[in-house]
C-alpha cells in the first residue's frame, strides 16, 4: 500500500530504539537498560509505550540496521574502518556500507573537551574565569548549549560580552588546535581538582539537622534567613519536608490535605511514590476517590520524572502552607510544642 510505502524507511531513531527493545524480549531489554542513564531510560519508555502498530517490513528494517551496524564495529575493532569498508562494500554496496560505516563512526567520535562534562560545574567556573577568553569561547561552542549557557551567565559580567563576540565570530578552528588546547586543559584542570575536597555543611546538611529541631528553634531560623537571606531561606523550606514525609502525618491532616489537592495532582504524584505514600493517602479517602484516583493514575500512562516532581512539590507546597496556617502538624524528631 502507498501508506506503508510512505513510512518506510522514515522512523526516527528513538523509534527504531523502541522497536528493537520490543524484539529483543524482556530479558534482554532489561539489560539493555541497566547501562542507560535515568534520562535514556525515561526517554525509551516513553517511546515504548507511544509505539503504534509496527509493521514486518518495519521490523525486518530495524533489525537489518542493528545487524549491520554490530558487524560493522566488529570489523572495525579487527582490522579499522578500511578493512570494514571493504567487507562491508563487497556484502552491502558501496552506498549502503558508507551509509552504515558513517553512523557508526559519528556515534563513537568523541566531543571534544568531552571530559569537562565529569568536573563539577564550580570548579570549572573558577578554572575558566583565569583562561583568556578566546580559550573560554572554544570550550563553550563544543559544550551542550545548557551548560555552555550557565557558565556563560556565571562568567564575570565584564567577561560575557567579549567571550560571546569571540563565539559569534568562530568559524572553524584546526582540529590540531583543538586537540593541543584540549590536552593542556585537561592536564592542568586534573592538577587543579586533584586536591581532596571533603564536603561538609551546604543546604541538605543544614535541613537534615533542621528537620531534628523542635518548631520553635525551626522558626526562630526560618524567620531570621527570611530577613537577612530570603532566597537561602526559601530553598529550606523546600527541601524540609519532602513529599515521601506524608506517611508521617496523621490520618486527619492527611485527609485535610486531600481535600486541598486536585484528582490530576495526585495521581501524577502518586505515579511516582512508594507503596507505603499511596496506602496512607487510599486508607484516608473514600473507596469510590480511591477508584477514580486509580483510574486516573492507570489511564495517564507513563509519566515523565520531572512532571512527576512537580505535581509532588504542590503538595508539599499545600501541607506547609496548613502547617503554618497550625490546621495540621508535622511531627519532628525535637517534639512537639504542648499546651497544657
Amino acid at each position: 500500500m502507498p501508506a506503508n510505502e510512505e513510512k518506510k524507511g522514515k522512523l526516527s531513531p528513538k523509534e527504531k530504539a523502541a522497536i528493537l527493545m520490543v524484539m529483543l524480549g524482556t530479558e534482554l531489554s532489561a539489560k539493555v537498560l541497566k547501562n542507560l542513564n535515568e534520562e535514556q531510560i525515561e526517554q525509551l519508555t516513553l517511546e515504548i509505550a507511544n509505539l503504534r502498530e509496527v509493521s514486518q517490513n518495519e521490523k525486518r528494517e530495524v533489525y537489518e540496521e542493528f545487524h549491520n551496524m554490530l558487524a560493522a564495529k566488529e570489523l572495525i575493532s579487527r582490522g579499522g574502518i578500511d578493512y570494514a569498508k571493504e567487507i562491508l562494500e563487497k556484502a552491502l554496496g558501496p552506498e549502503r556500507a558508507m551509509e552504515v560505516l558513517n553512523k557508526l563512526t559519528s556515534s563513537l567520535q568523541v566531543k571534544p573537551f568531552e571530559f569537562i562534562k565529569k568536573t563539577d560545574s564550580s570548579q570549572l567556573l573558577n578554572f575558566l574565569q583565569n583562561e583568556h577568553p578566546q580559550t573560554i569561547a572554544l570550550i563553550l561552542s563544543y559544550m551542550e548549549s545548557d551548560q555552555a549557557s550557565e557558565l556563560l551567565s556565571s562568567l564575570p559580567e565584564e567577561l560575557q560580552p567579549d567571550v560571546a563576540k569571540r563565539i559569534a565570530l568562530m568559524d572553524r578552528t584546526s582540529p590540531e588546535t583543538i586537540k593541543e588546547v584540549e590536552k593542556l586543559l585537561e592536564r592542568k584542570l586534573s592538577t587543579y581538582t586533584m586536591q581532596d575536597f571533603s564536603m561538609v555543611g551546604g543546604v541538605t546538611a543544614l535541613v537534615d539537622i533542621m528537620n531534628r529541631v523542635d518548631r520553635s528553634t525551626e522558626r526562630h531560623i526560618l524567620e531570621t534567613l527570611e530577613g537577612e537571606e530570603p532566597e537561602l531561606a526559601e530553598e529550606i523550606k523546600k527541601k524540609m519536608f519532602v513529599f515521601e514525609d506524608i506517611v508521617k502525618l496523621s490520618d486527619r491532616d492527611i485527609q485535610l490535605v486531600s481535600r486541598e489537592i486536585e484528582m490530576h495532582d495526585m495521581a501524577v504524584a502518586l505515579k511516582g511514590a512508594s507503596e507505603d505514600v499511596k496506602q496512607k493517602i487510599f486508607d484516608n479517602m473514600s473507596k469510590r476517590a480511591v477508584g477514580l484516583l486509580q483510574e486516573e493514575m492507570e489511564f495517564m500512562g507513563p509519566v515523565r520524572v520531572r512532571d512527576v516532581e512537580e505535581a509532588q512539590q504542590k503538595i508539599v507546597a499545600v501541607i506547609r502552607r496548613l502547617e503554618e496556617a497550625g490546621e495540621i502538624v508535622i511531627s519532628r524528631g525535637g517534639g512537639e510544642e504542648l499546651i497544657v
